[in-house]
């Protein structure tokens, strides 16, 4: 009788090996970028206190409502989450360890995260998140620097077509009075307003225009606007970030009903959208979120930080046209049954050079290691056989139809292939 398969569970998906040439180049991209900005890397585990998020997130928010992975720890009682986001575990961090006694700091993560929603095409129940925060600045300088940062991301990896959409929450204050206006003006309407609204209605009615349903978008469009209710600080704050962005000629469209998920943002709000994915357009998300170290327990600092879902950028990095070819190593060697222990020394010595290099393992006829060779997609194939052994001469072969500018095979002494391969693949590397 056959044992049953077991598969992965829904929405936690495998990255299979011809998807790491996408991942290895989305991760050294940003963490270049990250380095060139002086941001420096912190860590934080995926389990976190459940209360971490309530209080950090907000209680009436899908998130902590609807998508978190929760549990009771069974030895001990402790109500843990996996988390569904970083920014609050990197505030709690900065303030268990007193990260921000003596200066502010700029700091990114990257990281597997956990949401129980429907899985769409690049939005799976565990996704990979890259994002960046930036603790202890008032702004809005350091928020065009992020966007400066992102616009660069995007360029590096050969995204294009992507919106800026940018938004002013403004402060508590000035969300107190459109809160009371919108909630005079939902009650006005209240018969078109779906169940779930009508329970956000006194708890979050900010919430609703967030909504998804095709129903209610007219309603929501002629809700009054947060962009009206703001105070003159917080029109300031926007309009010294529009100028900021517009002298380094940064595109962006004023979007009033952008309000993000979750509760701790305030004054700038954005996304990166686009028309490439879907319904689900957002590719990254940010803003500031000044009121959220206080709300954990920690003096009051200002900070804003973005997050980006990696399995999305991948996607959409496809839909421009991104090709990057499967390869396993650079130089495939092969030998014969008087070679194994050349083949293996020659490899050895590629390796020292930071050349990738697979020496053909088992038994097998020369076609058959040549059709593994090119099935590899390295650039060359090495081959050490023959007569040439005793006289420690290596073939070199060029596997690639693009490696036909840099010529036909060649024989050479071991020393001299060395320096060859060497010179060939910084050459095209380069390039």
């Amino acid at each position: 009788m056959a044992k049953e398969k077991i598969q992965a569970i829904r929405g936690m998906c495998d990255m299979l090996p011809a998807e790491a040439a996408y991942w290895e180049m989305f991760e050294s991209s940003a963490k270049a970028l990250a380095k060139e900005y002086g941001y420096m890397q912190i860590r934080t585990p995926i389990l976190e206190q459940t209360r971490l998020f309530k209080r950090g997130i907000g209680e009436v928010t899908d998130i902590v409502e609807k998508e978190m992975y929760s549990f009771v720890d069974s030895l001990n009682g402790d109500e843990l989450t996996l988390r569904p986001e970083n920014t609050a575990s990197v505030v709690r961090a900065c303030i268990e360890h007193n990260l921000l006694y003596d200066a502010p700091r700029r700091l990114w993560y990257t990281g597997p995260m956990f949401r129980h929603e429907r899985p769409q095409r690049g939005r799976y129940r565990q996704f990979h998140q890259f994002g960046m925060e930036a603790l202890g600045f008032k702004g809005p300088d350091v928020d065009v620097e992020q966007l400066l940062l992102l616009r660069r991301l995007w360029k590096k990896l050969g995204i294009g077509d992507v919106k800026l959409e940018l938004n002013c929450l403004g402060q508590i204050e000035d969300r107190k009075q459109h809160r009371e206006e919108l909630i005079k003006y939902f009650e006005n309407h209240r018969n078109l307003l779906d169940e779930e609204a009508q329970r956000r209605l006194y708890l979050n009615p900010l919430r609703i225009l967030d909504t998804k349903n095709p129903d209610m978008q007219e309603l929501v469009e002629k809700a009054p606007k947060l962009i009206d209710y703001l105070s003159d600080s917080s029109r300031n704050f926007l309009e010294q970030l529009e100028e900021k962005l517009q002298a380094q000629s940064v595109d962006y469209v004023i979007n009033p009903r952008l309000v993000r998920g979750l509760d701790y943002y305030n004054l700038t709000v954005y996304e990166w959208t686009t028309d490439k994915l879907g319904a689900q357009s957002t590719i990254c998300g940010g803003g500031r979120y000044d009121p959220l170290i206080e709300m954990l327990g920690g003096r009051a600092t200002p900070a804003c930080g973005f997050a980006m879902g990696i399995e999305r950028v991948i996607e959409l990095m496809k839909e421009c046209g991104v090709k990057l070819p499967y390869k396993e190593c650079d130089v495939y060697v092969i030998w014969d049954e008087t070679s194994h222990n050349q083949a293996v020394a020659f490899a050895e010595r590629l390796r020292d050079l930071g050349i990738s290099t697979i020496v053909h393992a088992g038994s097998a006829k020369m076609a058959n290691q040549m059709k593994r060779a090119d099935a590899s997609g390295a650039n060359y194939a090495a081959i050490i056989c023959g007569n040439e052994v005793s006289q420690h001469i290596v073939s070199i072969k060029p596997l690639r139809e693009s490696l036909a500018d840099y010529g036909d095979q060649v024989s050479q002494p071991e020393e001299l292939a060395v320096g060859y391969l060497q010179a060939q693949l910084s050459e095209i590397r380069a390039k």
